[in-house]
């Protein structure tokens, strides 16, 4: 499969590896597609330091673009969360991260804000983008 995807990507400081993992594989099977179809992860620049998220990308061979609180608050979404813009500065990461890196907009929006809390008890939100032809 060609790969035609971007994912957004939000979670708790700290989350485990397997819980991004998990929560990725759940957000992309409920579009029907795996990791080959990815090409790419985003989240916000508070996270550049994420172990996790960096061993992710890292593990995949995935492109990780970071964006600005400013940036991704320019976004509108369709889960603006009230919790992340008092923490991060924004009212939404993976929606409005995947939507920049992808550079499209709502029209392409496949998984609004998938959320997983995983065995570690940290949350993840995962987002897909398609990539416009």
């Amino acid at each position: 499969m060609s790969r035609q995807v971007v994912l957004g990507m939000g979670c708790d400081r700290g989350t485990a590896l397997e819980t991004l993992e998990n929560a990725v594989d759940q957000a992309l099977a409920l579009i029907n597609l795996e990791r080959d179809a990815v090409t790419a992860l985003a989240t916000i620049d508070k996270k550049n330091d994420e172990t996790a998220l960096l061993a992710l990308a890292e593990q995949q061979a995935w492109p990780l673009h970071f964006f600005s609180a400013e940036q991704l608050a320019r976004v509108t979404v369709p889960n603006p969360s009230a919790v992340v813009l008092k923490y991060m500065g924004t009212p939404a990461v993976a929606e409005a991260a995947a939507l920049l890196a992808a550079a499209t907009d709502m029209t392409d929006l496949l998984v609004e804000k998938h959320k997983h809390r995983g065995a570690d008890g940290k949350n993840a939100t995962v987002s897909i983008v398609r990539l416009s032809k």
